[in-house]
């Protein structure tokens, strides 16, 4: 079927919207990889290594901004000690090498759907290779909880980032800091007002910028390290367990600021479709990691050799002339980490939408030439109003460090689950080696995420509402549509029985083509039996035309569509895409030619089914979730919209249907 929408003026939402994933069956002959080998990927080329510079190191890359300032703000009441220093440098190094290192570089990049990554993508082969309906409910909800703190970072990033950057201007000049709430507000709006250009046009300076900065912070840092070579001595863990022996409770608070040294890990995995994962991996050994420690170890021989540089050691770093010039690379590369995260709020609301968790939405692409560019203007105005109150209600980027490692842990908790489950299925690691490896690094997040959950009345209370109010918006969504879907295939007469008794009939055939939209090709659309009712009619030629999602995140031209004719002149045509696809039926039906089926777009008429939803007298769900699933309904998308299907071809036909 089509999808959850309105249509016309009325608020009636359709079920022909409703309904648009009526399945979402991974077909068995779509393997994981392109037949003869893996997806290709492009040449570890500069330009390639550039592009994952600026597309999935930005925000990992701006984390030295605030990392090491709000980790050490816990050790501030005792007063800071050269041991307690070293004790947090170590800790910050330690989770780069076995969080981002060992745990997504190693590990879980290797995990790929069909060379696609991200918690969705993962979600999807694990449900895919997991037994029982119940185990794959239980992993659909990790990974969906997954994809809602997600959501979560899309908005506390714009807002940490782009704070913690202009505040170099109260570095720099004490009488500059009345307008850091200010011009941060611009920058997030002019960022966000600018989303519907798309980030082609500004990728192109993304990678060089990036690469810049990373520079500019490990020459930085190295400077300050030549001059005390004594913090080198933090690259023993023996340090971070030593303050965590010493200081106990402290220290364990102190995680929670840690973590945000990690932030953007996810990014490594999530981005591994658009370059794969050996320029990624490669980047990140010889280029990112190195100038991230450099400059860490940078600020903390600074705070060695100054303890009054605590207050903001990032900024402190560079010689008075230069810390304005460093406001303003700060902010570009804060923009475009931003930018990172946002773009993928885009892509991981278009794959909830084909994995069937939320309605319709408008997807517009940015590009003519790349798939992946696109822009979603309902995701967008929420993302850019939650920024900015954020901003507003928090006001210093050290009030929402607490309120970031929630949603950051979360999700690594999430990849967690779901990547055991894969490796052990899909890789056939043993359940005594995947509980050893996966059960070390969920202890390891688990430590982390439990050190951020004490900061939940500081702040952390954000993304955790956040995240339980979209899980209970995707759970209501698609609980919604599995009983509609479940109605209307109690009220549906079976296409069998209707093309058998259709010779006999006395039916008018008129010149044409109709197509009906249908979420079951085994039973008749409404639209159609509305149709003869009303009309008294039928078009020579019928498709009835079904469209199905699948958990791979694309699909070839090959397997794009099938074609079976099962009567004269009447074919069932089932379209194929990925979640990582925007359908497009015209074009779709249009290659049908190929396939022997005489297809004229000038002389088709697309039916369309327009319900009017209800409560039923006996709800089947909780009045809170209809009452949402109704509000979403009624505002999703068209069918005509989404799928791309010409407004003066589309014939509506409809009924009340009580839910």
């Amino acid at each position: 079927m089509s999808d959850p929408r309105q249509y016309g003026t009325s608020n009636a939402p359709s079920l022909q919207a409703i309904l648009p994933h009526a399945s979402v069956r991974p077909l068995r002959r779509l393997s994981m990889t392109p037949v003869g080998g893996a997806v290709p990927r492009p040449a570890l080329r500069l330009p390639v290594l550039l592009g994952v510079l600026g597309v999935v190191y930005g925000d990992i890359g701006t984390s030295p901004l605030y990392a090491f300032k709000a980790s050490l703000e816990h050790f501030k009441g005792a007063g800071i000690t050269n041991f307690e220093v070293l004790g947090v440098l170590s800790m910050i190094f330690w989770a780069l090498v076995l969080i981002v290192t060992v745990k997504y570089v190693l590990l879980i990049m290797r995990a790929d759907n069909r060379g696609e990554g991200g918690i969705l993508a993962l979600m999807a082969l694990a449900q895919r290779v997991s037994v029982g309906q119940r185990a794959r409910n239980v992993l659909a909800l990790v990974g969906i909880s997954g994809a809602c703190l997600f959501f979560g970072d899309g908005i506390i990033t714009p807002a940490i980032s782009v704070l913690s950057a202009v505040e170099g201007l109260e570095v720099s000049t004490k009488a500059l800091a009345q307008f850091v709430l200010p011009v941060s507000a611009v920058v997030i709006v002019l960022l966000f007002a600018l989303q519907w250009k798309g980030s082609a046009s500004v990728g192109r300076v993304f990678g060089p910028v990036m690469a810049v900065w990373f520079v500019v912070i490990g020459v930085l840092g190295l400077i300050q390290v030549v001059r005390n070579p004594a913090v080198l001595l933090a690259l023993s863990p023996t340090y971070a367990v030593a303050v965590v022996l010493h200081d106990h409770w402290i220290a364990f608070f102190t995680l929670g600021a840690v973590v945000l040294s990690v932030t953007g890990a996810e990014a490594l995995y999530a981005d591994m479709g658009h370059f794969g994962r050996k320029p990624i991996r490669r980047v990140w050994m010889v280029f990112v990691l190195p100038s991230l420690a450099l400059n860490y170890f940078g600020q903390g021989a600074l705070v060695l050799a100054d303890n009054t540089a605590v207050e903001n050691p990032f900024y402190l770093l560079a010689p008075e002339w230069l810390r304005l010039p460093l406001v303003v690379l700060a902010t570009f590369a804060t923009v475009i980490a931003s930018q990172a995260v946002i773009s993928g709020a885009y892509s991981m609301t278009r794959q909830c939408v084909q994995l069937g968790f939320l309605p319709r939405m408008t997807v517009s692409h940015t590009s003519a030439t790349e798939e992946g560019q696109i822009y979603v203007p309902q995701i967008n105005m929420a993302l850019a109003c939650g920024v900015l109150l954020l901003v507003f209600a928090f006001r210093t980027s050290d009030s929402l460090a607490s309120a970031y490692g929630i949603a950051v842990t979360g999700t690594f908790l999430c990849t967690c689950v779901l990547a055991a489950v894969v490796f052990h299925y899909q890789f056939g690691w043993s359940r005594l080696l995947t509980i050893t490896v996966f059960g070390g690094v969920f202890a390891l997040d688990l430590v982390f995420f439990m050190a951020n959950v004490i900061k939940v009345p500081e702040g952390g209370w954000v993304p955790l509402v956040l995240g339980l109010v979209l899980i209970a918006i995707m759970t209501s969504w698609k609980r919604g549509r599995d009983l509609l879907l479940s109605r209307w295939r109690q009220d549906s007469l079976p296409l069998a029985s209707f093309l058998a008794r259709l010779p006999q009939s006395r039916i008018v055939r008129v010149p044409g083509i109709a197509v009906f939209l249908t979420g079951n090709p085994d039973y008749v659309p409404n639209a159609l039996l509305h149709n003869l009712k009303h009309n008294k009619v039928l078009h020579e030629r019928v498709l009835f035309v079904t469209v199905l999602n699948l958990d791979v995140p694309d699909v070839s031209q090959a397997e794009r569509s099938s074609v079976e004719q099962v009567a004269p002149r009447i074919h069932k045509v089932t379209i194929r895409y990925g979640f990582m696809e925007s359908p497009n039926i015209p074009r779709d039906l249009a290659g049908l030619r190929a396939k022997g089926v005489d297809f004229d777009p000038m002389q088709v008429s697309y039916f369309l089914g327009r319900e009017v939803l209800v409560p039923a007298m006996v709800p089947k769900m909780p009045i809170w979730r209809l009452w949402l699933f109704l509000v979403m309904a009624r505002n999703a998308v068209s069918a005509t919209e989404f799928f791309r299907i010409p407004s003066d071809r589309v014939v509506e036909l409809g009924v009340r249907v009580a839910i």
